[in-house]
């Protein structure tokens, strides 16, 4: 369902040239990148999808702020990762994405947080933007400090 905006809040535009061996810069000049495709690796490039995790991880991450604080928990040592994955379908496209949310919060099991998600990716406009279309994995991990790797995960597919 197309939800319609009441008000818009900020508006932006990029412009793209080369496609994914090209450019994409803002309007404002703020975004200026070179981009290549995900496999070749060309020093001092990004592609699409980096970027699209970068912006989903930080939407969501201001979306669980907001949530947590509904709780009384303060999330600003929250770590949130957004993984981006992007592969073949069985669709006439015959591309397609996946995304996976990864989020911890000192002093907060993984099953405590799992509600949280939930609520951040009802108000989280990336989510929303998704949603229906890209399959999206909600992961919260027991708080590691500054050890790799979650143990403890509580997770959710949305599809």
């Amino acid at each position: 369902m197309t939800v319609p905006l009441t008000r818009s809040l900020y508006r932006t535009t990029a412009h793209a040239a080369g496609g994914r061996t090209g450019s994409v810069r803002t309007e404002d000049g703020r975004l200026d990148v070179r981009l290549a495709p995900p496999r070749k690796k060309v020093p001092g490039t990004t592609n699409p999808e980096q970027l699209f995790a970068a912006g989903f991880a930080a939407c969501f991450t201001s979306a669980f702020a907001e949530v947590a604080a509904e709780f009384g928990a303060d999330a600003s040592a929250a770590r949130v990762a957004c993984e981006v994955e992007l592969g073949t379908t069985d669709t006439p496209a015959g591309y397609g994405l996946a995304v996976s949310v990864t989020v911890s919060l000192p002093g907060w099991r993984a099953a405590d947080l799992q509600p949280l998600l939930h609520r951040a990716d009802a108000v989280c406009p990336y989510s929303q933007a998704v949603r229906g279309n890209v399959p999206l994995t909600l992961l919260a991990v027991d708080d590691q400090g500054d050890q790799d790797g979650p143990t403890s995960p509580a997770s959710d597919d949305r599809a």
